[in-house]
């Protein structure tokens, strides 16, 4: 894996999801972002790509050599070519200290913007049909905190909180709501109840990512910062007056723009908003009335996840989309790695 393997020799990457799960080319093809105000996604670490194209021809491409291919590659969504070597810009490894607390929803989303500012990392998961959170901020630390706060959780209490109550029990959770759709408020009222707080410090890939073993649907959108509280607000509206049956916490986090023709940062600071589903209930319905109410707000949708938009509409929300088909047509002229999605997304 690729996280400890940076760490063995002192580096790592400055921003990371909250799975490590996928490659690395998986995880910059459909631009995994992580969460930090003045962070910016995978794809932005990336200072030079080798793609095997259509033809079988090898490039290498950088920022210098080839440089609409390294801006169109950085998030390629598969539809260049084969990506075989990647070339990231790591820093020295860090510790982060995170800190996770139940917090109220209203209160946190009106003092949002001080926590984003005063915090690296911000994740917050609310629990639809209820006015609870979970709140983490992690923020990086030469000197660890004194006592427990500063040392890395127990293996006992990882295993209990990470892997015990967050998968195993949250399975059968989750297994009841699919049998009972009307119980969802209030098993949502019970987990948010549940919440503890916990303070530790460790290396930050061990902070950022978490096991997820509990199968789920998800559509995640970028939106601009200052959206996000409107955003909310509809959703929340629609989620009470449909009784939408979410056993799944929505997730907000935040990233830095950057300069990446497809990111979903593409010049813009976002605030990201996920709606999820247990996979053995239908979302359907609340991920059509989620995009509907994203899209009204300059929404882009994450490429790995669920979306019905198509080229036209994403024509519009990415000033570099022409760019980007010019360098597809030149190096895939005749869509050998064309598939029904890229078809939707980029037009046939």
């Amino acid at each position: 894996m690729l996280n400890p393997a940076l760490e063995s020799i002192g580096l790592a990457l400055p921003n990371l999801g909250d799975i490590d799960r996928q490659t690395i080319t998986g995880a910059i093809c459909t631009g995994t972002h992580g969460t930090g105000a003045h962070r910016q996604g995978i794809a932005a670490a990336v200072t030079g790509l080798t793609l095997v194209t259509a033809d079988g021809s090898v490039v290498e491409c950088s920022a210098e050599q080839h440089p609409d291919i390294f801006q169109a590659g950085r998030v390629s969504l598969g539809a260049l070519g084969v990506i075989t070597e990647v070339e990231l810009q790591c820093v020295p490894a860090f510790r982060l200290h995170a800190r996770e607390s139940s917090a109220d929803i209203t209160e946190v989303l009106a003092d949002i913007d001080t926590l984003v500012t005063d915090h690296d990392h911000v994740d917050i998961h609310w629990f639809p049909h209820t006015d609870r959170c979970l709140l983490k901020c992690n923020n990086e630390v030469a000197t660890a905190p004194a006592g427990r706060a500063g040392q890395p959780l127990p293996s006992w209490r990882q295993a209990l909180d990470d892997r015990f109550l967050s998968n195993t029990v949250y399975e059968q959770v989750n297994r009841l709501a699919a049998l009972r759709p009307a119980l969802v408020p209030r098993l949502n009222q019970i987990s948010a109840r549940a919440l503890g707080a916990r303070q530790f410090t460790d290396a930050s890939w061990r902070v950022f990512c978490s096991p997820r073993e509990v199968r789920f649907t998800e559509s995640e959108y970028a939106l601009p910062r200052h959206a996000l509280r409107p955003v909310m607000a509809e959703l929340r509206g629609w989620i009470a007056a449909e009784r939408a049956p979410l056993p799944f916490p929505v997730e907000v986090r935040f990233a830095a723009a950057d300069d990446v023709w497809l990111s979903t940062g593409y010049q813009r600071d976002n605030a990201y908003i996920a709606v999820h589903q247990f996979h053995r209930m239908d979302g359907t319905a609340s991920f059509a009335a989620f995009e509907e109410i994203v899209t009204q707000h300059a929404g882009r949708p994450h490429w790995g996840k669920l979306h019905t938009l198509g080229a036209q509409q994403l024509r519009a929300a990415y000033p570099r989309f022409e760019d980007f088909l010019a360098v597809r047509d030149r190096l895939d002229p005749d869509r050998v790695f064309a598939n029904d999605y890229l078809d939707r997304v980029l037009g046939p």
